[in-house]
């Protein structure tokens, strides 16, 4: 259980971005959840990827209290979406609660992905958000400045940018623009110099925590799959970088999520 020391009570944390509705977690999903609650991982931020996968995560999150859904087109399956998608998303969303649209945005690290294509679904479903108010969730890599371009063309209540690799003057106009951003597994390792840099420099109130659990593990972690429960990882790093308390980041860092999500504190 995480704590401040060993008189102080445990802290509670929220993975902002985690994938348990994937099939790899099929066998021990609950078992898993279960262990995470009782060490302090009480909340699960779940963005969908493809429509074909949208009912999968209502189910889950159905079965579990503790799964917040939302539900988009994940650039990365650019071969699996449609523009025609985007309205599907929309009537699945006036149909089943979602907390946000995501995970969407645009991947230029990979170069088979056409750009093009991922610029059109992302701008449709920046309307769709802004229309529906809802904030997003963001998948960027290499490609910081186009997104915020469309960004700005908008009037969105935030986001957040998953695994958040920019520069700290990228991260300040995110920051104007309404998002948290979010740090995982990555900057656990010792190479990482520029998101350890970033998670020292940047306001406590401009950080959530985060996985990307089954993908994203985090540095000297021995298992195949990683879960939400590296989120406890991720927290001490932060905290040896950070001047706070334990308990000050803790705090803020869950309620940063909550008030980007809506949910309950």
């Amino acid at each position: 259980m995480v704590q401040e020391n060993d008189s102080a009570k445990p802290l509670e944390l929220i993975d902002s971005h985690c994938h348990l509705d994937f099939p790899e977690f099929d066998e021990n999903r609950e078992a898993l959840i279960n262990e995470c609650t009782v060490k302090g991982v009480k909340k699960f931020i779940v963005p969908g990827v493809t429509a074909d996968t949208w009912p999968r995560l209502k189910k889950v999150a159905n079965d579990y209290s503790s799964i917040y859904p939302a539900y988009g087109l994940h650039p990365y399956f650019l071969a699996e979406h449609k523009l025609e998608h985007v309205e599907a998303l929309k009537v699945f969303i006036q149909n089943n609660p979602s907390i946000a649209i995501g995970e969407i945005g645009l991947d230029y690290y990979l170069k088979n992905l056409d750009r093009n294509f991922q610029q059109k679904l992302l701008l449709a479903q920046l309307a769709l958000a802004n229309e529906l108010n809802l904030p997003v969730i963001l998948h960027v890599r290499k490609a910081h400045d186009d997104v915020l371009s469309f960004l700005k063309q908008f009037s969105l209540v935030g986001g957040t940018v998953h695994a958040f690799n920019g520069s700290f003057q990228q991260a300040e106009q995110y920051l104007k623009l309404g998002f948290k951003l979010g740090f995982g597994g990555a900057m656990t390792f010792e190479r990482a110099r520029h998101l350890r840099q970033l998670v020292s420099d940047l306001p406590l109130e401009a950080i959530v925590l985060e996985t990307d659990a089954p993908d994203m593990r985090p540095a000297n972690y021995s298992q195949e799959i990683n879960t939400p429960l590296t989120v406890l990882t991720v927290f001490r790093q932060i905290c040896e970088l950070r001047s706070e308390s334990p308990q000050q980041i803790a705090n803020q860092m869950t309620a940063n999520t909550c008030a980007i999500f809506s949910l309950p504190n």
